[in-house]
């Protein structure tokens, strides 16, 4: 155990070390020591509430135990928690307790709420809204209340939900942004010591102060919402709950959404579940991928604590605090790069990859990385799918010291969260054939208008010009060629 692991584990009897991957034991001290420091910089009143908390746990209390209850105390922490709950290379009891981040038991009580709710409400023409005595959920900054609203008329009866800040959240969110811009320089400077590679995450993580900025933003969610309704108007087996006319810059007002968490679905049969999967991927990631549109937009915080399968057998997506858009520029280059990797062009790939990026590329370095993300695919003997090329970005960034796009990793991060969700759904892979199938579907979509489009536009879903299509046609058989070449070879070297 490192001297950063020993001061955490004194401080809050928590040994970090066994809850980090084996693949990534190098970064067991830096993130021992990032979270020292974090905790170690906290306002005294609430370091006190810290250790009262993990001294009234059972003696015989595991760690994933203690850090769940760390994270709760924390804002930002408990986000980060709940975006790696389903992250299937950490531990199994690490997660389940993570998992409980995602929608926690309520803890704070409606009536210590009801004072701010009617002075919010005054000034609005809500009608009479009763409120239910026990909230719905607990979430890392808010707490959602349910209420049944009679109208002016007397008549009409409704349901819905208040979605309202917990008292105090700014100021502990306040405290812990300050925390993190003092963290991102530690982090860098420890990467150093310990000789890691660094990934400027000053830089990241400021990205990331940003976007939990928002999370207290109500105002914005709730253009979020009308930005989604829009967005998902002709998916009919989606729902984004709609806004309701009473809200507030600390109170969302919303329809009730009625079902259960997608990942609480065991018991039922396997082909729904597997239905429901594929859902999952193709509404939150093929959808914003394959959109025409100049700027997509796409959840940015796809727990499965945001994602419910109703009663009525649709996907409704909840919170839309955090977005992000994916630019119509970085689809093509994306597409671009499946094209090279199709055709087995590295100069292709390299390029696009350096067209996406926001800083000026190691070619030589770079070019290393494509021509082994190249030699997977020679060697496994299989088209590129989603994963492949999700992991030809992150090796770009980690060996040719690339940077993208705040939103394109955003859109990343969102994948990974996204992968864990739909393992736990059903067992079978969604994500590389989901894809794929979706592509052709708006291919097919796309045929009739593509007769009369310029050779070179590319104003379609998928993001391919009629040059790009004739051009991965002639390239066929010497792509068939230059495969068929490599594993002969490799078939050679093995039998010789």
């Amino acid at each position: 155990m490192t001297t950063g692991e020993a001061a955490l584990e004194s401080t809050c009897g928590i040994d970090i070390s066994p809850l980090v991957p084996k693949q990534y034991a190098a970064y067991r001290p830096l993130i021992a020591e990032a979270l020292l420091f974090f905790v170690q910089h906290l306002p005294p009143h609430r370091l006190a509430a810290i250790l009262v908390t993990q001294h009234a746990l059972p003696p015989d209390a595991g760690m994933s135990e203690r850090l769940a209850a760390l994270l709760c105390h924390c804002p930002t922490l408990h986000k980060l928690g709940q975006v790696v709950a389903r992250d299937r290379r950490l531990a199994p009891e690490l997660r389940q307790h993570l998992q409980t981040l995602e929608s926690m038991e309520p803890t704070t009580a409606v009536s210590a709420m009801g004072d701010e709710i009617n002075r919010e409400l005054k000034d609005l023409s809500a009608g009479d809204i009763r409120l239910e005595s026990t909230a719905l959920a607990e979430a890392s900054v808010a707490v959602v209340i349910p209420f049944a609203h009679l109208r002016a008329s007397g008549s009409d009866l409704s349901e819905g939900v208040l979605k309202i800040l917990k008292p105090g959240v700014e100021e502990c969110l306040a405290d812990e942004l300050e925390v993190w811009t003092a963290l991102s320089i530690f982090i860098d400077e420890r990467c150093e010591y310990h000789r890691i590679p660094t990934l400027r995450y000053a830089e990241t993580l400021e990205t990331i102060r940003e976007l939990l900025r928002n999370e207290i933003r109500l105002d914005l969610e709730q253009q979020h919402l009308v930005e989604a309704g829009r967005f998902y108007a002709d998916a009919e087996d989606v729902k984004v709950p709609a806004l309701l006319p009473f809200c507030t810059s600390r109170i969302t007002a919303m329809e009730r959404i009625r079902g259960h968490k997608v990942t609480e679905c065991r018991n039922m049969p396997r082909d729904t579940r597997q239905k429901l999967a594929s859902l999952v991927v193709e509404a939150l990631i093929a959808r914003p991928v394959w959109m025409p549109t100049e700027a997509s937009l796409f959840h940015a915080d796809p727990h499965a604590g945001n994602l419910f399968f109703t009663d009525d057998g649709q996907l409704a997506i909840l919170d839309w605090s955090l977005v992000g858009h994916l630019g119509k520029d970085e689809r093509i280059h994306t597409m671009q790069i499946v094209l090279g990797a199709l055709t087995f062009d590295a100069q292709r790939i390299a390029q696009a990859i350096s067209a996406m990026a926001r800083s000026t590329p190691n070619e030589q370095a770079l070019r290393q990385v494509v021509d082994r993300a190249l030699g997977r695919l020679y060697r496994e003997q299989r088209i590129p799918g989603f994963r492949w090329l999700l992991s030809l970005l992150d090796d770009a960034m980690l060996s040719a010291g690339l940077r993208f796009g705040e939103d394109l990793l955003l859109f990343r991060k969102s994948v990974l969260t996204i992968e864990g969700v739909v393992a736990d759904i059903s067992e079978r892979d969604s994500l590389d054939w989901v894809l794929p199938l979706t592509a052709i579907k708006q291919f097919s979509q796309e045929l009739s208008s593509r007769a009369f489009a310029f050779p070179t536009s590319r104003q379609f879903g998928t993001h391919l010009s009629n040059l790009d299509l004739l051009s991965l046609y002639w390239k066929v058989p010497s792509t068939a060629t230059r495969f068929w070449k490599h594993v002969w070879g490799n078939w050679l070297r093995v039998n010789h």
